[in-house]
């Protein structure tokens, strides 16, 4: 969560007011605009709630009061350095305990439909912020001010001069990947009602009268409707439904939205010239996809299911691609007398009319004397028969589209009609080039293990099972090679040519794979291109990663396939498994230093590299702004390439509205360019040098004070008690399995996901934090620290997002949820340990509380707690009866059931709230 204005001052301990009746977050020093919508959503929300039961309303009322006036003691503790009265959180908890279970559930969703009410408030402020920016800058500047990426280059002409400045930027590339980890408690019924009710607010205030009457009864209708809605879907998704995530975003922001993107650019750098010549941005955005072909931990991706999900996107892009040719085609109606057809778009017709004279025929019908125009329209014709798969007919290649429109484009531009050359025919090509015929290069991934265990059987049994059957598993894997190479048939290579290993520990990992590819087909013709990209995850694994890269380049596929592409090669980085292993301070460290030691051996081979961050919106997770993360890699290791993974609540916060992911991509891309500045790699290489024997002893003593909690006996099924992992195991929100049983018996049965979900649940943070404090302490010298914060990007961006992450914490729900464990000397660990990194971390970075700096981010963080803190509060008392009374079978199926649905619920409230939780 992210507001794009920092220029609100914060009223001390009035920031977080003690409003009753109507009045709540509404009433706090807040941007105008953000006060008026906010206040109208919780009017609108408090209507439909008293419509549904007064008493209801009444008790949301009560309960809001107190949590509002804790939160403000808490605050005015923080200020003056006190304890704060612990008498409204005592309320709001007595309130919560004697309410029975049916009665909490419809509090803790009236509480979740606010959340998310608020949310859009705080996205439609962003954007009229993002508006009101643009609108204020002078077009006579040499850059555009809004636009990072206009920006960036800037600055790289006046670092490097235009030659090397436009080399960099022909080769920038943006490659987010889409994936279907289960960290988005969000079922897609309720995002549909978000997505209508952010539409009516976006136009709620610039309407009168009638209009606005009947703008508000929608909105009514819709907040109504959204409050009545299960916010827990009925059953997990399959994958084949995960992939509309995908075409949700394809259809809502960026097919239309990247354009802008390149448009945005060439128009400020090419100025009157812009949509007159050729461009100058090229197409950088290419966006991958897990889903439906990530199959590590979760058998429910089989090859069938890729395939499936292969098809949906190759037939939905094609759709949009048809319409879009048909549209860009029927408005060019110039005539041959005013715009005269080129001789090549004269012999393309040609070739299209032996192709197919009912098509041409039916064109030249509508399009008499307006050639252009009749040859797009059978383009449009030939992606209806690529989707029809008439052999005839469709286009065998994106490249073979793009070639076509490209033709007409010259002709265009030959005729002098160069406003339509490089007007909306441009964007067209930039769709197609962008989105192939693939929309989303699926990247296929499984574990190492699965991969050895599957060749012995081979090697026991017979590739065809002739001395005994194959194991079912052993089956699937050949399938899955053959799945990928019929969907690279059916779409190209690059619709999918990346094969991932988890767990890579050594070169013949990567030979086990190669050796598979071979082994799925009887023909050598038939066997598919891959990239086999490691994944090096865990601690030791990142220490190990130049020596497993060293040997994996003497494989001959490998070789083969340097070779072919001109020494391009992808190394994976996991940032959740060495965060959950290893604490956040060692694998900040560590992921840093892998990334410089392969970023050097890569130079050293002449390979040209692409790391490939696995980071989630959490900062346990890697999460935080991807900008700065990209700003504070060493040298060598973006070149002008950034990928990683979007997942979870991040997809839909980054690409949900257009006019943010034009500035989420924009942002990112900027930093991708601007990271090649010699005078940002000198900045990242000296600081890093500077301040290392600084990072080595915060890396040892916050490793072992990790190691220490980890490593204490029970903490695995205390930690299963004390947060809702055995519950968020129960969430339908993804097809994958959150865990790999219910509760955790070791450290083992612990996925990184719900390890993170689980703790943020808690309003702990743990895995963000744990351990910096006790390393600061030992290192004791703070002037270092703050120097380090100032020069060192890398320091100041991992002190910055846990501040963020502190920032979402608070020691009174926490213990709340500590004492389900009955275990003091874990708890002494985790509230000793927050305090700690608490004090040192406000003092490297010069706050009083977290985010004091961040006027109007940590505003709206504080003016949510309170509403979080009344669901915490919720869920740990039906956590603490549930597991209670289960324990002594005091429950009958129907009543655990209604606790469960109960605690589902506010995770679900308590995700919406908090943000970047998974």
């Amino acid at each position: 969560m992210t507001i794009e204005n920092e220029q609100i001052t914060p009223a001390d301990a009035a920031i977080v007011s003690s409003g009753t009746g109507t009045k709540g977050p509404e009433e706090r020093d807040l941007p105008a605009s953000l006060k008026e919508e906010m206040d109208l959503c919780l009017q609108i929300l408090r209507e439909v709630l008293g419509e549904f039961d007064e008493k209801l309303l009444a008790k949301f009322d009560e309960v809001r009061e107190h949590a509002l006036n804790a939160s403000a003691e808490r605050f005015s503790g923080i200020l003056a350095d006190t304890n704060p009265n612990q008498d409204d959180l005592q309320k709001v908890v007595d309130i919560i305990d004697k309410t029975d279970v049916h009665e909490a559930q419809l509090l803790a969703r009236a509480f979740t439909t606010y959340f998310h009410l608020a949310n859009l408030c705080e996205e439609n402020y962003r954007v009229s912020v993002l508006h009101s920016r643009e609108a204020a800058v002078d077009d006579t500047q040499a850059v555009d001010p809004v636009n990072e990426m206009t920006c960036a280059y800037h600055q790289l002409i006046n670092e490097m001069g235009p030659a090397k400045a436009k080399e960099l930027l022909d080769q920038l590339e943006f490659h987010p990947v889409f994936t279907a980890h289960p960290t988005e408690a969000r079922r897609k019924a309720v995002e549909g009602k978000i997505r209508r009710i952010s539409q009516l607010l976006a136009t709620h205030k610039l309407l009168g009268g009638s209009d606005k009457k009947e703008n508000s009864r929608r909105l009514f209708n819709e907040i109504d409707a959204l409050f009545r809605t299960s916010p827990i879907a009925l059953k997990k998704p399959t994958p084949v439904e995960e992939s509309e995530t995908i075409l949700d975003i394809f259809d809502n922001t960026l097919f239309y939205t990247i354009p802008q993107v390149y448009r945005r650019f060439d128009d400020w750098i090419l100025g009157d010239k812009a949509g007159l010549v050729p461009p100058v941005c090229p197409a950088f955005f290419h966006p991958g996809s897990w889903i439906g072909s990530d199959r590590d931990g979760n058998p429910n991706v089989t090859a069938k299911v890729s395939r499936q999900v292969a098809r949906k996107f190759s037939d939905h892009v094609l759709g949009a691609l048809q319409i879009e040719t048909r549209r860009v085609g029927k408005n060019l109606t110039m005539e041959a007398e005013t715009t005269p057809p080129s001789a090549e778009l004269k012999s393309l017709w040609n070739h299209q009319k032996e192709m197919s004279e009912r098509l041409t025929d039916k064109a030249a019908l509508i399009s008499t004397k307006e050639l252009h125009r009749a040859v797009m329209l059978v383009m449009a014709d030939r992606l209806k028969a690529t989707i029809d798969r008439d052999a005839d007919l469709m286009y065998h290649s994106c490249e073979d589209y793009i070639a076509d429109l490209k033709v007409v484009q010259r002709s265009l531009a030959e005729a002098n009609a160069k406003r339509s050359a490089y007007g909306p025919l441009q964007d067209l090509i930039w769709q197609a080039e962008t989105f192939g015929f693939h929309m989303v290069e699926m990247e296929f991934r499984q574990h190492s293990v699965v991969h050895s265990r599957a060749l012995e059987d081979i090697r026991e049994h017979g590739l065809h099972g002739e001395r005994g059957e194959l194991q079912p598993m052993t089956h699937e894997v050949l399938d899955t090679f053959r799945a990928l190479g019929s969907i690279q048939k059916r779409n190209g290579i690059k619709a999918a040519r990346r094969y991932i290993i988890s767990f890579t520990k050594s070169a013949q990992n990567i030979r086990d794979v190669y050796e598979l590819n071979r082994l799925a087909f009887s023909h050598p013709k038939d066997v598919p291109t891959i990239d086999v990209i490691p994944l090096f995850e865990q601690l030791e694994d990142l220490q190990n990663s130049v020596d497993v890269l060293e040997e994996m380049i003497k494989i001959p596929e490998v070789q083969a396939r340097l070779k072919a592409t001109g020494g391009k090669m992808e190394v994976m980085l996991g940032y959740s498994d060495s965060s959950k292993d290893a604490g956040p301070t060692s694998a900040t460290l560590a992921l840093h230093s892998a990334q410089e030691r392969i970023a050097k051996w890569a130079e050293s081979h002449d390979i040209d590299l692409t790391l490939f961050h696995g980071r989630g919106g959490a900062v346990g997770r890697g999460g935080g702004p991807a900008n700065r993360a990209v700003l504070a890699q060493p040298v060598g290791s973006v070149k002008c390439r950034f990928k990683l993974t979007e997942q979870g609540e991040v997809i839909f916060a980054r690409y949900g509205n257009p006019a943010l992911a034009i500035r989420h991509v924009e942002s990112v891309a900027a930093a991708t360019l601007l990271q090649s500045a010699p005078s940002v790699e000198k900045r990242n290489t000296d600081m890093t040098a500077k301040y290392a024997d600084m990072a080595n002893k915060l890396d040892e003593a916050a490793h072992n004070r990790f190691l220490d909690l980890l490593n204490t006996d029970g903490f695995a099924p205390w930690f299963s008690t004390v947060t809702p992992l055995t519950e968020i195991g129960l969430l339908p929100i993804g097809s994958r399995p959150a865990k790999r049983g219910l509760g955790a018996k070791s450290l083992d049965d612990l996925r990184t996901i719900p390890w993170i979900f689980s703790w943020a649940q808690a309003r702990i943070n743990l895995a963000a934090w744990y351990g910096l404090g006790t390393a600061c302490e030992q290192f004791g010298d703070l002037n270092t620290l703050r120097q380090a914060y100032e020069e060192w990007p890398l320091f100041s961006t991992f002190i910055d997002n846990i501040e963020m992450s502190l920032a979402k914490t608070d020691e009174r729900i926490a213990k709340m949820y500590l004492a389900l464990g009955d275990r003091e000397d874990l708890n002494k660990k985790v509230l000793d340990e927050m305090e700690l990194t608490r004090k040192w971390v406000l003092e490297i970075v010069g706050d009083k509380w977290p985010l004091q700096h961040r006027h109007v981010l940590g505003q709206a963080i504080r003016i949510r707690s309170p509403y979080v803190d009344a669901l915490s509060a919720t869920q740990v008392l039906a956590l603490g009866s549930l597991r209670k009374r289960v324990d002594k079978e005091e429950l009958t199926h129907g009543q655990k059931e209604n606790y469960t649905y109960l605690i589902l619920c506010t995770v679900s409230g308590v995700a919406a709230g908090l943000q970047n939780t998974g």
